[in-house]
């Protein structure tokens, strides 16, 4: 027997407002059941495409070190520092930048949301394809 993993969960201090970032920034939508509304301590989202879902749930402590478990994400179409200007745009802060670290073209930024949960953006499918060739 295994298991699977039912969502992803993100502990925060307001669960309605970080659950509308992240659906800003990664195109989910609220779950059918739960309305998603100011006040709620637990609020969900899902990857239309993919079903993955976020649940965010406050908690009463605030983050106060790195994360040990975070997002990687690539673009679903243009280039990761077009992404990347978008994101900052939504209210994202730089944390480390190690793009370039192997070489042009190459390697990811790290950014944290608006409580400070780190994430990273890598290049797109399509850079990785055009270094490979």
């Amino acid at each position: 027997m295994t298991s699977f993993v039912s969502h992803t969960t993100v502990d925060c201090t307001d669960a309605y407002e970080l659950s509308q970032w992240w659906k800003q920034l990664l195109g989910y939508v609220d779950i059918e059941d739960d309305p998603n509304e100011p006040g709620d301590e637990e609020c969900a989202i899902r990857d239309p495409d993919s079903g993955h879902e976020i649940l965010f749930i406050e908690v009463p402590e605030s983050k106060t070190v790195k994360n040990r478990v975070h997002f990687d994400l690539r673009p679903r179409s243009g280039d990761r520092d077009a992404e990347i200007e978008r994101v900052l745009g939504l209210g994202a802060r730089e944390v480390e930048d190690h793009r370039g670290i192997h070489g042009p073209g190459t390697g990811w930024l790290v950014l944290a949301d608006p409580e400070g949960n780190e994430f990273c953006i890598l290049r797109s499918q399509a850079e990785v394809a055009a270094a490979a060739d």
